[in-house]
């Protein structure tokens, strides 16, 4: 199966976070026919209750190419053009699997071994797949990240703080607010206080950001709301103390924050030939911590149509991923970054 078509197979295969099932069962048993072929080891490994990431290695690997499976909702079919593949999925990143697929297909015709492809679930929620490959390493010395960069080195990336903020009220008549409180209420001005923090910035990353994700709460426009709730994230770009110190001094007494994700902002080192570039999104690199080898970050697609409703990725940033993922595990195999 050429590029394109696996890149459309695997958008048409629904994979919202926690639903990844369907892509996990399809690549397993494509990468199980690989490796019959090139006398590799293909393996489904729990992450959590019916959640897997899939592994196939190709001797002792040196380098294993990595992303994950999952999506954001909502879910929409694939379509092709001229130049793109359109749906979702398709930068971010089931077109990086599909060309990492690809590296490891053109790499075993070459008879280059070593290397391995690690699919995992979970990235765009709860990195669990990321976290139970982390529990359980595999010798690997480096580890590619697949993430849409536009086919450019990431030297760096910003780290994730995400929150849930909870407020509770009193249920009253509208007409009488003085006989309740109103949980939005609530909410709205500890989030607006919150939107107040300053923010630091980093000479590399950029400065730091906040988003109010979500907002949900009452039960009526004639009722006073006695529960509402938010969910926030700040783009971190180092040591987030103080962020935490100020959520919880203004929330304290009035609303419960609820820090439920963290990961650190990383920096990253160049490889010999490879453009470089800095991104503001978070991955998975944090959450492996090492485990699985020296963390590098590339892949076709970008970031600004992730998402969203127009998500696609270019025709020809997906071949060239294909000799550029090659192209870095021979070196890799070879010598390292400096090779």
């Amino acid at each position: 199966m050429d590029v394109f078509a696996l890149t459309r197979a695997l958008v048409d295969l629904d994979s919202t976070t926690g639903r990844e099932a369907p892509v996990a069962d399809f690549l397993l048993g494509y990468l199980s026919e690989l490796a019959t072929r090139w006398n590799g080891r293909a393996e489904r490994l729990t992450a959590a209750p019916g959640r897997d990431n899939i592994l196939v290695s190709f001797g002792d690997p040196v380098v294993t190419l990595s992303t994950h499976m999952d999506t954001v909702p909502p879910y929409f079919a694939s379509r092709e053009d001229d130049t793109h593949i359109h749906g979702r999925g398709a930068c971010d990143a089931k077109g990086i699997i599909a060309a990492m697929i690809g590296a490891a297909e053109s790499l075993l015709t070459e008879g280059v071994r070593g290397f391995a492809l690690l699919f995992v679930v979970g990235e765009e929620r709860d990195s669990a797949g990321a976290r139970a490959a982390a529990a359980a390493p595999r010798g690997s010395r480096f580890l590619i990240n697949g993430e849409p960069t536009e086919n450019l080195l990431a030297l760096g990336s910003k780290g994730a703080l995400r929150y849930e903020l909870i407020a509770r009220g009193k249920l009253a008549h509208s007409a009488y607010p003085e006989l309740g409180h109103s949980a939005v209420h609530a909410l709205l001005d500890v989030l607006q206080q919150i939107r107040g923090i300053a923010l630091p910035n980093d000479p590399l990353l950029g400065t730091a950001t906040l988003n109010v994700g979500t907002i949900s709460g009452g039960r009526a426009p004639n009722v006073i709301a006695d529960e509402a709730r938010a969910e926030i994230m700040f783009r971190t770009v180092g040591d987030p103390s103080q962020i935490r110190q100020e959520v919880e001094q203004l929330s304290a007494g009035r609303v419960e924050a609820c820090e439920v994700h963290y990961s650190a902002a990383v920096r990253l080192q160049a490889v010999d030939g490879l453009p470089t570039t800095v991104v503001a999104f978070t991955t998975d690199i944090p959450i492996f911590d090492g485990t699985w080898g020296q963390p590098l970050l590339i892949g076709p697609g970008s970031i600004h149509v992730a998402h969203t409703s127009e998500e696609r990725i270019a025709k020809r940033e997906l071949v060239d991923a294909v000799e550029i993922y090659s192209r870095m595990v021979r070196q890799l195999i070879a010598g390292g970054a400096g090779a």
